[in-house]
């Protein structure tokens, strides 16, 4: 999101970016001290969600529905009052994550254009619009009411899904994971349901994709909803934009960065570090953690590893001194980096990733070659066209085991497929940089949504 906001504040629009109360905290907590002063024309507000500092996604959703409606419109007010006075433009048109769906109600209210970006795959955007009819088939009801939890151990989950067109060849463990429920009443998936019935109702949709990556899923998507755009990826765009200024290099992590990476990685040879980072939300047991660990020590790669201090379920994160020993002149730990910077050094030569939408479109931005090890929600998705679709990436089991990790590592790094999910990766990477050109599809098309929808209120 903060992204887009990017891109449209560098395409001329006066932008008021809004955070829940806690997420802006952690930002600023991130950031440089004053990094947010004299952005005049790029205002940060924020709106309270009744939850405290609770990071989990069912309490998220969950006071998305119930406390956020409010709070937003009084916002909005405030900000149309403001305007009145002279002290900041009117509000002309909402941008807004698709799961805040109660933007919607609110740009309905006040007849304001709304345009939705849902922050994943065009592939999950499409799986999370078929929710309703995947649980209306016979097949997937069998899972639904029974409470046999049998069914996503036993093979039953690589059942074939022949009914969203637009996908071929995925089974139901491709899917978001969402899915993989014994209660008819999920909350997860019916809230996805309700995001899903109420789409209709926005002026338009933004995707970070590209036609390379997703072409038969846009063009199912475009059949349903003739104003979708996509205008991905995001980070090609600004990293190719001439104009510069202090926002364009702001990063948006919720976690503190450490620089200190990027000198380390300065004394590696090209192409010869592996980057290890599974995100700010997977957790692992200590023994895939281990397994994680030895891996990579028995490659004997350097490799960059990322190590939140949640990383490792119901315990903090304990390395063996053997490992550290051992590692200590090619292994570099950390809690958390500018990833961006990370992936387009010269140093690093693959990705040991979950498969988030951000992690997978920064990495082919940077022509980084992966391995996946997906956690949950859209990063099985994702892992299937990483791996199946584009050829850019390998799958690690599930159940990690260390020589499996060593094999791969260095598959990756060194092996004959590595070298050509490298020059995949690069060639996806060069289509990203043509798409977010001018004359460019995605740049055509976020010119095409500025202009059709976005300045809509104005031109009236």
């Amino acid at each position: 999101m903060f992204q887009l906001a990017k891109l449209l504040h560098l395409r001329g629009f006066h932008i008021t970016f809004v955070n829940t109360e806690n997420n802006h905290k952690l930002l600023l907590q991130s950031m440089p001290p004053n990094a947010l002063d004299g952005l005049q024309d790029f205002c940060f507000e924020t709106i309270s969600d009744g939850r405290g500092d609770s990071q989990d996604i069912f309490s998220i959703c969950e006071s998305i529905r119930k406390h956020l409606l409010l709070p937003f419109c009084e916002l909005l007010a405030r900000l149309n009052d403001s305007a009145t006075k002279g002290l900041v433009p009117p509000v002309t048109c909402l941008v807004s994550d698709w799961s805040m769906s109660f933007t919607l109600q609110a740009a309905e209210q006040l007849a304001l254009p709304i345009v939705l970006l849902p922050a994943a795959s065009a592939c999950l955007f499409l799986s999370g619009l078929h929710f309703q009819t995947l649980f209306d088939k016979e097949s997937l009801t069998i899972v639904n009411m029974t409470a046999d939890e049998s069914c996503l151990t036993n093979g039953y989950l690589d059942t074939k899904v022949d009914c969203i067109p637009g996908i071929k060849d995925f089974r139901l463990k491709d899917l978001p994971d969402f899915i993989r429920i014994t209660d008819p009443n999920d909350f997860m998936v019916n809230f996805l349901i309700e995001n899903a019935n109420n789409v209709p109702r926005a002026s338009a949709i933004v995707l970070n994709s590209f036609d390379e990556l997703e072409s038969d899923v846009l063009n199912a998507l475009s059949s349903k909803f003739p104003s979708l755009y996509p205008i991905g990826p995001f980070s090609s765009f600004l990293s190719q934009s001439p104009q510069k200024n202090h926002l364009t290099t702001l990063g948006s992590s919720l976690l503190k960065e450490d620089i200190e990476c990027l000198g380390w990685l300065e004394s590696k040879e090209p192409n010869s570090v592996v980057y290890v980072n599974f995100g700010s939300t997977t957790v692992m047991s200590q023994e895939k953690f281990l397994e994680f660990a030895w891996g990579l020590a028995n490659s004997k790669r350097p490799f960059l590893w990322i190590i939140r201090p949640d990383l490792v379920i119901a315990g903090s994160v304990m390395l063996p001194s053997e490992f550290v020993s051992e590692t200590s002149d090619r292994g570099l730990i950390t809690g958390w980096c500018p990833q961006e910077q990370v992936l387009n050094h010269p140093a690093v030569g693959g990705f040991l990733t979950h498969c988030g939408w951000n992690s997978t479109v920064e990495s082919i931005c940077a022509g980084v070659p992966m391995l996946c090890w997906p956690f949950f929600a859209d990063q099985p998705t994702n892992c299937r066209y990483i791996c199946n679709e584009w050829d850019i990436g390998i799958e690690i089991d599930a159940n990690v085991k260390r020589e499996e990790v060593e094999k791969l590592v260095n598959e990756l790094m060194e092996g004959e497929k590595g070298k050509k999910m490298r020059e995949k990766v690069m060639e996806l990477k060069k289509k990203a940089e043509e798409d977010t050109r001018p004359g460019g599809r995605s740049y055509m098309n976020l010119d095409k949504v500025i202009s059709d929808v976005l300045l809509k209120k104005m031109s009236k």
